[in-house]
Formats: structure tokens, sequence, C-alpha cells
């Protein structure tokens, strides 16, 4: 607790003067607060009462000046303009507590969600790929408001209760020892109360919090792939997943509804029990002339203003917990460990060679994906590669970006160690096209010019042309300033593939890969593809993912992989002479096309 509380304070950072300038506010306002009893005490007892006046000696000379007890008498707006004077001060620091405090905490939030949105930017890939995007919203989100209204509010009630304890109880001590026990009896019961409160409901809202973030994410889920739900016709199924986590939530927050309504009915009563002993032994007293009336006033107004603050504890240490929880929870990203920023001056321009040297690599479970993989890529080169489902080919290929770090072995760039390289001017050499194209809530154009800061219009047409898109944005009704949709859903299959592909070329990549990405795309435009690149005046290194042979069949080079092995090597007419994986792929395609074309034959003699 001790720990997340620094955490806590460390995040207010930069903002503390604000904070510490609201305290003081609160602080002055709950002077003015305790000093307008004081004044209507005076006022009952010594104006229009016969008892002396209670007044600094300073203060009496002034009266007695002025003409004494009687100018009070006559004149009662006197007391009355300077109750309202006390109550305008009150309200004036009470504004200028909520401004700052508000400030103070929404400056504190916009630094925390910039540091959480940083340090999620330096994840590793693999964190990503593990997380749950719903869970990190919640965290980012819900979390953070968490934090933020309990600096806003209870942060600075917590110095208005110890400025009333601390301010109130000498005041009360003064003016009657007896009254001033009985007045404070509860107080260490309620205390007690809400701290064992609040090591009990702690843990409950820890718990609701998690379901909550289960919630977000089968929602945010849900929504990204509402296409595919409906195309399977999923939403019952769906809604039925929704309702049984939407139930969850609900009955853990039922407890914590639960808890509080026992807490605050609780503490209402106790110190109702209070106040109401006050007034019945204080009437009794005034009665019988033990205190005076404006005694008993004050004692009856500075038990409400005592309690309460006290009361406010238990809330306050409630809302702690659960800030405290949410601290936590962010404080699980913000540790994460950030990828390896290795930042050099050396940064030569990479020409594209490529050399894999017996490496391997494996997720967390010790698994090898891939085992002892060696070849060499001169540069300008195609590279293809071919395997099974789960063979390692994807691994490969984001070996080289460093998505993913080797863990045996030696992979090197233009000849220089690829793990002592900076990573973020590693990717501004390798252009990837991912296998499941991502297009963000923009236009096409805004996609695509999203590779290269800066870029010209006739450079976005050239890669947009070469990627066998150009022509079919011509032909949308808005152009290349047609809106994607988010994720690209607006689009087809082929055409987010072949816009990933143009936001890569627009710049001039000395390597390029393309992890299985043109999957969507027809045979045909995937040939015009192939040969716009190969037509490029810039000749990258190329490496392309493909189960169809006819898109790898010109590479310079062909790697075949079997369960994280590499099997096979060479050219198509070297592969297809040997007995292996790829001649048994290369068979089963043929014979495949030619039922296809058998089958196209005979419906067309049928026409």
């Amino acid at each position: 607790m001790l720990y997340k509380l620094r955490l806590l304070w460390n995040f207010m950072r930069g903002s503390k003067s604000l904070y510490t300038g609201a305290i003081f506010a609160v602080g002055l306002a709950t002077l003015f607060s305790l000093v307008i009893p004081l004044v209507l005490r005076v006022m009952i007892d010594s104006v229009i009462g016969n008892e002396p006046i209670h007044m600094p000696g300073r203060l009496i000379s002034v009266i007695q000046t002025l003409g004494g007890r009687s100018v009070l008498t006559k004149n009662l707006w006197i007391g009355s303009l300077l109750i309202v004077a006390l109550t305008l001060l009150r309200g004036l620091f009470l504004f200028l507590k909520g401004k700052w405090s508000a400030v103070a905490s929404e400056s504190t939030a916009r630094n925390i969600r910039e540091r959480l949105y940083d340090h999620l930017q330096h994840l590793p890939y693999d964190y990503h790929v593990k997380a749950k995007t719903g869970d990190l919203i919640q965290r980012c989100t819900s979390d953070l408001n968490t934090i933020r209204r309990f600096l806003a509010v209870q942060f600075i009630e917590v110095g208005r209760a110890i400025f009333m304890v601390g301010a109130v109880l000498p005041i009360m001590l003064i003016l009657n020892i007896q009254m001033t026990l009985i007045s404070t009896a509860v107080i260490p019961i309620i205390f007690s109360f809400a701290f064992i409160f609040f090591i009990k409901v702690r843990r409950a809202f820890q718990i609701s919090d998690e379901a909550e973030g289960r919630l977000s994410t089968v929602l945010q889920e849900n929504l990204t792939g509402v296409r595919v739900v409906r195309a399977f016709a999923r939403q019952t199924f769906e809604i039925d997943k929704f309702d049984n986590i939407n139930c969850e939530f609900r009955d853990l927050t039922y407890r914590l509804i639960w808890l509080l309504a026992w807490y605050w009915s609780i503490s209402d009563f106790i110190c109702l029990i209070q106040i109401g002993a006050v007034l019945v032994l204080g009437a009794y007293w005034a009665s019988k002339g033990m205190i005076s009336l404006g005694t008993f006033f004050v004692f009856s107004s500075y038990v409400w203003m005592l309690l309460w603050p006290v009361r406010q504890m238990g809330r306050i240490l409630t809302d702690l917990g659960k800030t405290l929880v949410s601290v936590g929870r962010i404080q699980e990203v913000l540790t994460e460990p950030i990828e390896d920023k290795k930042v050099s001056a050396h940064k030569p321009r990479i020409s594209g060679e490529v050399e894999f040297r017996n490496v391997s690599f494996g997720y967390e479970n010790g698994k090898h994906i891939l085992k002892n993989i060696s070849f060499r890529a001169k540069k300008g080169q195609t590279i293809a590669i071919l395997g099974p489902t789960g063979s390692g080919k994807s691994s490969l290929v984001h070996l080289l970006p460093g998505l993913y770090d080797y863990q045996s072995g030696s992979i090197k760039l233009d000849g220089m160690e690829l793990k002592g390289l900076d990573k973020k001017w590693l990717r501004q050499n390798i252009g990837i096209v991912l296998q499941e194209p991502f297009l963000f809530s923009k236009t096409v154009k805004d996609n695509i010019a999203l590779a290269k800061k800066g870029v010209e219009e006739a450079e976005i047409f050239e890669a947009a042309s070469i990627a066998a898109v150009h022509d079919v944005i011509q032909g949308f009704e808005k152009g290349y300033e047609t809106p994607v949709g988010e994720r690209g859903v607006t689009l087809s299959g082929g055409q987010k593939q072949r816009v990933a592909i143009a936001r890569t070329l627009v710049r001039d990549y000395p390597i390029l890969i393309f992890d299985d990405s043109l999957s969507a795309v027809d045979v045909e435009t995937d040939a015009a593809i192939r040969k716009a690149l190969k037509e490029r005046s810039h000749k990258a290194t190329t490496f392309i993912i493909s189960h169809r042979i006819n898109t790898l069949s010109e590479a310079d080079k062909i790697l075949v992989l079997e369960n994280g092995e590499l099997v096979q090597s060479g050219t198509h007419n070297e592969l297809v002479r040997q007995e292996g994986l790829y001649r048994k792929i290369w068979s089963l395609q043929n014979e495949l096309e030619e039922e296809l074309e058998h089958e196209i034959e005979e419906e067309k003699q049928l026409i």
C-alpha cells in the first residue's frame, strides 16, 4: 500500500504547487466556517444576552471606544454584515479550491495518459500480441479517470478534514472540556470502522475492475469483428457470451453497492447518535445554566462540522482503495520492459544484404519455432519463402525488423549484427506488409502517405499504380479522399492489401517484406504487382511469403520451411527437379489448376 501511495505521489509531479494551493484555499475556507459560529455566539450571549463579551482584547477596546455593548445591541446589522463577509470569503476560497484542484487533477491525468501512451508505443511486439486490447483501453480510460476523480475531490478533502479537526478541537476544548469529550466520543470508532472497511473493500474493487476489463475486451472484439459475427450468424452466441460477463460484472457491482450501503448506514447511525447526545446534553446543561446558549449553539454547529469530515474519511479511504487498485493496474503496464533502445550515431545507409547464420527462435514456452536457419540474400535479390501453416515463415521475416529477438545464432545486415542496431533506424529501412493489413480510419490518401513524411502526390499515385490499386481508387466517388472506415472496413480484402502495399512502396526501403500480403488478390493482379516491382528503378532486397508457387517461381532464391527447419533452398527450376516438399506442393497446385481449366472448358462447351 505504501508503495502505491508513493506511486500516486510521483504521478502528481508537476502539479504539486496547484494541489498545495487548493489545500491552502480549503484550509482558509474552513477557518472562515469556524469563525461564523463564534460570531453568532457573541451576538447571542453578549449582544442579545448579558454574558461578558468573549473577544480578543483589542476588539473589546475598539467596541468600548465606539460606545460599548449598547452600540452592538442597537446595530445588529454589524454582526450580520460580518457573517455575510465571512460567508463570501469562504465561498471565494472554495471556488479557488475547486478551480485549482480541477486544473491539477486534469494535468496529472494528462501526464499519466501521455506516459502510458508513450510506454505502450515502445513495448515489444510480442507484448501487444498477448495483451488484451479491451483491458488496455480500460486501464488508459476508466482506471485513469478513477485516479483523476480522487485527486480532484477526495485528496483535497483530506486537507479539509485535517484542518477541521485541528482547528475545531482546540476551540471546543477552550469552550468546555466535558462537551468536547462527549462531542468526540465516537471519532475513534468511526476511524476504526472506516479502516476495517477500507481493507475489506479494496480487494472487491480490484476484482470488479478486472471484470470490467474483461467486459471491455469482449465488447471491443465484437465490434471489431462484427462482419465475421454476422457472416457466421454468431450473434446469439456473442450475445450470450457478453451477457455472462455482463452478469458477472453486475453481481460484483451489486456486492460493492451492498458493502457501501452497509458502511454508510452504520456510519450515519453512529454519527446521528453522537449528534443527538450532544443536542440533548447541551440543551439540558444550557437550561440549567451550566453552559451559555451561545456555547450550546457553537457546539451544535461544530459537532456537525467535526463528525462529517471524520465520516467522510470512510469515503476517502474507500475511494483511495479503488484509486490504489487503478494505480497498480496502470503501473503494471508502465513496469513492462520496453524494447532495448540502442541509440547510435553510426547509421550507415543500408544496401540490403542479409545473412542468417544458425538462427534459432522460440516463444516463452521454450519450444523452438525456428531451428538453425542459415541462408544469405544479396542486395536486390528476391527471396521467396514457402512452407505449411505453422512452419515458421512469418516468424522468420519478423526477426528482420526486430519484432522478435532470436535466442541463438546470428543475423547480419550489411555485415552488422542485427541485435546491435538501433531498432527505430532499422525499421526505417525495412518496409513490411503484414499478413493482416491494418488501415487507419482516414482517407485512402492519408493511409498511403503514412510511411513517408512530406510525400508528394505523384509519389502516392506511383506507389498505388505499382500496387495495382490506382485505377480502383480513381473509380471511387471521392477518389483518394475516400474514407476507408475503421480498420479499412469499406474496402474489400484485396483492396486493403493493395493499399497496404502502396503504403510500403511510397518509400524507398532497401529491404521489403511481403508476409503473405498477396493472398487476397487474384492471380492476374498478383502477377501485375510482381511485374511492377521488378520494373522499379529502386531495386530492394525483397522477401515474399506465399502459398502460391506462381508468386514465388521467379524469385532468385526460394526457402522451403517445414516444422521450423530449412529443408530446401534454391531456384524454382532447381527445386522442381528435387524430391521434396516444394515439388510436392508444385505438383498439387498444377493438378488443381489443370482440373479447374478442364471444368471451365466443359462449362464453355455446355454453353
